[in-house]
């Protein structure tokens, strides 16, 4: 039916509303609204259309009083047809009124319509409760954009970045594009490759953030700089990741730790009121890298519930479980009521754990008359004590242990507390828990390469007076870098930067990178830090993930427009895909066939 319906010229139509801005002081207004027809009823002498668009829903009936021949008319209409309607304002009927939307009071009596375009029957319905696989909803992702509540994400974001703009504006920011086909620096991911077609065998990198160049505007004399920029990471991907994402990235000249964090702080608590009216905390806590690491096992702590972790190690060093006893460190977590878990969901939270390295996961339950558990039988009265003492057990409780190396227990531990807080309704629901993590370490031992490197990037500063310490005791260096975490996901990192150049080769030198690989890879940074660099620093905000938070979504996928699935694949486009032959010759690569492939 729908292919051989006549439609309408738009001509000098104009719309009056959006379809949720119609309330009752409307009453008696003549309109014109346009948009898709989202639900239709037919109540034989009248049809009732809910008209949507993106500020959201408004009922137009159609109806004799209306217009006789636009009811007539309006029986050929379906889902999704796109309007427009010209009509009166009107009150619902006593008793029909719809206080779950917004334009719930009133409804428009059509007295002409037109009818813009047609459409096929969705592959799912246009509404918020759906059960649609993610990649259907993918492959159609303009269809899927139609539904309410994602519009309502994109509104939020706009919002959110307009906020921010605004903010830095008003602070005398600049904002300033930077590259994106660059040279690969080391970020810690892989990078996006792009071959040069004019300089044959050379290729440049997609930007994993823009951090080189941020500081050479720093040394520019721009003083302060944002930008909210696309950048590229080739890394496994999860609900809070994505191959390609948005960050504000800012830097600022002649300013410490407590200004860069002073004014992240403002602009956080700034852009939540302005976005979704929401008030975070007036002072946001603090937190020392190994306070995290000790109470929470991740250097992101999800500090809106507690149950923190407590070593054991000295109470256990020798038990004759000699899991326990052979340990380099032995940490547990107390679930108060916890002992109520089936063996089932155990074995399930077992199983989770072996994600983070764990090769199994010990508990105890504390029962009237006895402490359940496959190893009890192994601890000692004076273990017993200890262990109550640390944890304050009770009765009902369950405690979960896990032994090994330090990274092991505690990683384990700290994402098995997160499925504890989440299983036991622990997380307070529309709370926001900012926290800054600080006193990073400044270096890590990678025990594959064999050497130090980087925790957050070679550009960090340590800390005042331990510039001889990277030399002496590397491990023991501490950063003068924050990371802002909300909720446990980190949704902010930055740093205050070297700034001279022989500090930037010590660094180099510490982290194996020798003079010729720096000057290859470096150059032009270090030639520039020889003009007067100014002490400078600075922070960039993950803005996918901040949207992400700030809308109660559950993957990141629902505040990005077009986002690639957990295979980096596009069902929309299809992209990856192959390109002609004919390009690849031009940039000088050769393209196997399937058959030398087999031999």
């Amino acid at each position: 039916m729908s292919e051989t319906l006549a439609l309408d010229i738009l001509g000098d139509w104009r719309r009056s509303h959006d379809c949720g801005a119609l309330t009752a002081s409307d009453v008696g207004s003549e309109v014109c609204l346009m948009g898709w027809a989202q639900f239709r009823r037919d109540h034989g002498g009248l049809i009732f259309i809910d008209l949507r668009d993106r500020g959201g829903l408004t009922q137009v009936v159609f109806c004799p009083e209306g217009s006789e021949a636009a009811l007539e008319r309006a029986h050929v209409l379906r889902t999704e047809f796109v309007l427009a309607v010209k009509g009166r304002v009107r009150a619902r009927p006593e008793g029909m009124a719809n206080a779950n939307m917004p334009t719930g009071a009133v409804e428009v009596e059509v007295v002409e319509f037109k009818l813009l375009n047609t459409a096929a029957t969705p592959p799912f319905p246009i509404e918020d409760r759906i059960d649609a696989s993610e990649m259907l909803r993918l492959k159609y992702r303009y269809l899927d954009l139609r539904r309410p509540k994602l519009a309502a994400n994109f509104i939020l974001r706009h919002r959110a970045v307009q906020s921010i703009r605004r903010y830095l504006d008003e602070l005398g920011f600049l904002e300033v594009e930077t590259p994106v086909l660059t040279k690969s620096t080391p970020e810690g991911a892989r990078d996006f490759l792009v071959p040069s077609r004019v300089n044959n065998g050379s290729f440049y990198a997609l930007p994993q953030s823009p951090q080189l160049f941020k500081q050479l505007l720093m040394m520019s004399g721009f003083d302060r700089y944002y930008q909210v920029v696309k950048c590229f990471r080739d890394e496994d991907l999860r609900a809070d990741r994505q191959p390609e994402f948005t960050q504000v990235d800012i830097e600022m000249s002649f300013v410490d730790e407590e200004q860069v964090m002073g004014m992240a702080e403002t602009m956080v608590k700034t852009m939540f009121r302005e976005a979704a009216g929401i008030a975070l905390p007036e002072v946001f806590p603090r937190m020392p890298f190994a306070e995290a690491i000790r109470d929470y096992g991740l250097d992101k702590p999800d500090v809106r519930f507690d149950l923190k972790l407590v070593d054991v190690t000295s109470i256990v060093r020798g038990s004759g479980f000699q899991v326990f006893a052979k340990a380099e460190l032995v940490k547990g977590i107390r679930v108060p009521g916890g002992g109520v878990l089936s063996r089932k969901e155990i074995d399930d939270l077992t199983e989770f754990v072996k994600i983070y390295g764990a090769k199994g996961l010990a508990w105890i339950k504390i029962k009237e008359d006895e402490w359940q558990s496959p190893f009890a039988k192994f601890l000692s009265d004076e273990e017993r004590q200890g262990l109550k003492e640390a944890f304050g057990l009770e009765v009902g409780d369950i405690v979960f242990f896990q032994a090994g190396g330090a990274d092991m227990v505690n990683n384990a531990l700290g994402y098995l507390r997160l499925q504890l807080g989440e299983r036991f309704n622990l997380i307070p629901e529309n709370s926001f828990a900012p926290v800054w993590i600080t006193d990073f370490p400044l270096l890590e031992y990678d025990p594959e390469a064999k050497r130090w490197v980087a925790r957050h990037h070679p550009f960090t500063s340590p800390q005042p007076g331990q510039m001889g310490t990277i030399e002496s005791a590397p491990g023991e260096a501490l950063a003068r870098a924050y990371d802002l975490v909300l909720n446990g996901s980190e949704i902010g990192g930055g740093s205050i930067r070297i700034h001279d150049r022989e500090s930037q080769r010590a660094m180099f030198a510490v982290l194996g990178i020798g003079a010729e690989e720096a000057e290859d890879k470096f150059g032009f940074l270090l030639r520039a830090l020889e003009y007067g660099a100014p002490p400078h620093g600075g922070i960039a905000f993950g803005l996918d993930r901040l949207i992400m938070i700030l809308a109660g979504a559950k993957s990141i996928r629902d505040v990005i427009a077009f986002p690639k699935t957990q295979k980096a694949l596009c069902p929309l486009t299809e992209a990856p895909g192959e390109v002609s032959t004919n390009q690849l010759r031009e940039l000088g690569i050769k393209l196997r066939t399937r058959e030398k492939d087999k031999e």
